[in-house]
Parts: structure tokens; sequence; C-alpha cells
């Protein structure tokens, strides 16, 4: 599925390809579209651990922007 991403307050958008799973708890984007795209990150106040559909934690670890 294709779906439109925003930049806060410049309203400049691009079109990403989406995968939506019925199960999952969050909404996350891959690193290399963020770095591509040139988004701002921002530091999270607590980290987001990520567990694989079968409930092992993913190698890429947490989620800390």
């Amino acid at each position: 599925m294709n779906i439109g991403v925003e930049k806060v307050n410049i309203y400049k958008g691009i079109i990403v390809k989406a995968f939506l799973e019925s199960s999952t708890t969050g909404m996350f984007i891959d690193k290399k579209i963020i770095a591509r795209h040139r988004f701002r990150l921002q530091k999270l106040e607590k980290l987001v651990i990520v567990r694989n559909v079968n409930g092992i934690n993913n190698s890429e670890r947490a989620i800390t922007y």
C-alpha cells in the first residue's frame, strides 16, 4: 500500500510503500528513508523495544528516535 508521509511544519511530503500488520503496536519508518529524505529526528524519552512476530527481540534492538 502506498501512503503519504509529511514533514512537520514545512508541508513537504513523500509517498512510501507501507506494510500493514493487524497485530502491530506502533508505526515505524525505515532509517534509510529518514536519511534519504533528510527527516529531522527527535530523541525519545523512553526507548521502544521492538519484537518480531515470533516474539523474539528484533536485531536492531530498541528505537531511540
